[in-house]
């Protein structure tokens, strides 16, 4: 180690030497030029630093604009991978691999792949301050990417300070070590069998080694790699907690002072976003208020009430921009906008006004075409006739903003303590087969409903049969053991609780025999968690059904919402033969996870029986 790698992590108030030993080792490997300890107060100096580098554009007044590699828009989840030393570690869906080998052919990727650059070391918090879980939530991040950086303080708690007293101990185990390296992402090779891309959670060493990307979850290595996938390991190590990916959201009725808080988790493009940071009707606006926790990731235990308790460990909000606007998310909208410190990435820019774009921000693109760039920075005017359909943005492009920026954030987003959870919910886009909400009281057969979520396809493809894409608990692409030892974990979390939540599953895109969508969606869907949220109180008791209990149509608070019985009904209703069919494609689903508990197989059997086979 450099004297001067120690003075500069000495003078951050980065005291540890397990610390030390750990910068040492990577910025000598990866042969990094310097080393800078970076915190949140650096973040307007990066910003004008990175500014006049040209790696961000001004976006309009204190808003920035990012285009990433046109190869690397999104996570890659087959380049993504668990290693840990034991193989009964392996899963369905975690791409195991093992430690040593996994590690060692990083190392060799990355030896030299940061010289002469900076090498950026991020102490960061995924995690509220304080809370009992934050020895899982200390790390240390490297990296050579200065977007990276400024995207990790919009993400996660950054700076020293955050890390409590373990910064000055020989406490060797207290924070995650985490290294992300960019690389030559013109000679990653991607999508070929010589492709380079190698994204690793080294789980039983809690360290996180990503190579070959900078955007998004490959490159912020605290959201997902860390307060996803590692933290649902430790969580299970410990047993002391579950890591999932959940929204978090309270409904309090102004009227009585109830507060109910939902967490729950949805498929890729079911709206969980919408819904985390969804305002109450306005039929309902008076009597009814929404407050936004968290749009992402959930870390839940069991407090000493008997209760299950839920905290963000996020601080901010990494949104898709794709069909955002002021109908559909008015919240995300005013969290963007002039002064929020928002970086967009992707989206359509124009480079003379400085706006910024994407499908479904308005109904049409832009008229006058002069200055607009697409997501590639391909100038719109340019564009042939055969690329006149093509998007401006990318689908998967994002927004990036503090959770501070979000007006709905409850006043308790921040308590230590974490909120009480009344209903977990589970959402999948699907057209027929699921009801608008149905309700589960048995703890085993919602785990059952989690473990079988799905929507389907996002490209035709992708489907089969009419076969949902299984996505258990949302966690398909983030799961770090085997899904039969996550059940188990589930039910040992929930089971010791003295106060069960209420499980259950909505579903907002139901269509009609033409194709329409019966249910009108985005701030309409609060109606079916008020409805939840009654039934737990014991103030509607529903109609029993074999999958769980749905509302009476008189139950389901309508007012001021135009919707005609028969669509009701629809909405309501549970199509049998179609379960019969989803039930056999549940059996081949769970066939796939060894040592599933049996309370589970048991609860798929009652769900069966009660469909009639």
């Amino acid at each position: 180690m450099t004297s001067t790698t120690t003075e500069t992590l000495t003078a951050a108030g980065l005291l540890n030497p397990a610390i030390h030993a750990f910068v040492a080792d990577w910025a000598g490997h990866t042969r990094s030029a310097r080393i800078e300890v970076v915190g949140s107060g650096d973040d307007g100096r990066l910003i004008d630093e990175a500014l006049e580098a040209g790696e961000l554009l001004p976006a309009g007044p204190g808003r920035y604009y990012a285009r990433s590699h046109e190869k690397d828009t999104a996570r890659s989840e087959e380049r993504t991978v668990v290693a840990t030393s034991n193989p009964k570690d392996a899963g369905v869906y975690n791409n195991w691999q093992p430690a040593a080998e996994t590690l060692d052919t990083l190392r060799e990727r990355m030896s030299g792949a940061a010289e002469g650059k900076t090498l950026y070391v991020v102490p960061y918090l995924m995690a509220v301050p304080s809370t009992k879980l934050a020895p899982y939530a200390a790390g240390v991040q490297l990296t050579d990417d200065r977007t990276v950086v400024l995207h990790m303080m919009r993400m996660a708690r950054v700076g020293a300070e955050y890390l409590g007293e373990a910064v000055a101990t020989g406490d060797t185990d207290f924070f995650v070590r985490a290294v992300h390296i960019t690389g030559n992402l013109d000679e990653m090779q991607h999508g070929t069998p010589g492709d380079q891309r190698l994204f690793a959670t080294i789980a039983d060493e809690r360290l996180i080694v990503h190579y070959g990307s900078a955007y998004g979850g490959n490159a912020m290595l605290g959201k997902i790699a860390h307060a996803l996938r590692l933290a649902s390991y430790d969580g299970r190590a410990s047993g002391a907690f579950l890591a999932e990916q959940f929204m978090l959201l309270g409904i309090v009725d102004t009227v009585t002072g109830e507060k109910t808080h939902v967490c729950g988790g949805f498929p890729s493009a079911s709206g969980k976003t919408n819904l985390a940071m969804t305002l109450a009707p306005e039929a309902l606006g008076d009597r009814y208020r929404v407050e936004f926790y968290g749009d992402d990731i959930a870390w839940m235990w069991p407090g000493d009430d008997g209760r299950l308790y839920a905290m963000n460990p996020e601080n901010g909000v990494f949104g898709v921009a794709k069909d955002t606007n002021e109908a559909t998310n008015p919240a995300a909208m005013r969290s963007i906008g002039p002064g929020s410190g928002t970086i967009f990435t992707n989206v359509a820019y124009n480079e003379i006004t400085q706006d910024v774009w994407w499908e479904g921000l308005t109904p049409e693109p832009p008229t006058e075409l002069v200055g607009w760039l697409d997501w590639r920075g391909r100038p719109i005017t340019e564009r042939q006739a055969a690329e006149k359909a093509e998007p401006w943005a990318h689908p998967n492009s994002r927004f990036a903003t503090p959770l501070t920026n979000v007006e709905s954030v409850a006043g308790d987003a921040a308590d230590p303590a974490g909120v009480p959870v009344d209903i977990i919910i589970f959402g999948g886009r699907t057209r027929d087969r699921e009801p608008l909400v149905r309700a589960i009281t048995d703890l085993a057969e919602g785990v059952y409903d989690g473990l079988t979520l799905g929507a389907e396809a996002t490209f035709a493809a992708e489907g089969v049969d009419g076969q949902l894409r299984y996505d258990p608990m949302s966690m398909r692409p983030f799961l770090a053991y085997p899904e039969g030892d996550y059940a188990e974990h589930w039910l040992t979390v929930l089971g010791a609780l003295k106060h069960q939540p209420l499980f259950a599953h909505v579903n907002w895109f139901q269509r009609g025999p033409a194709g329409e969508y019966l249910w009108p969606g985005y701030r309409e869907n609060l109606r079916a968690l008020l409805w939840l949220a009654d039934l737990k109180a014991g103030r509607a008791t529903g109609r029993e059904t074999p999958v769980g209990t749905v509302p009476t149509p008189d139950e389901l608070g309508l007012t001021g919402l135009p919707i005609s019985r028969s669509e009701l009904e629809s909405l309501l209703t549970i199509d049998t033969p179609r379960w019969i069919e989803e039930i056999a494609h549940r059996e081949a689903h769970l066939a796939q996870f060894a040592g599933l508990p049996q309370p589970i197989r048991d609860a798929h059997a009652r769900v069966a029986r009660g469909l009639g086979l």
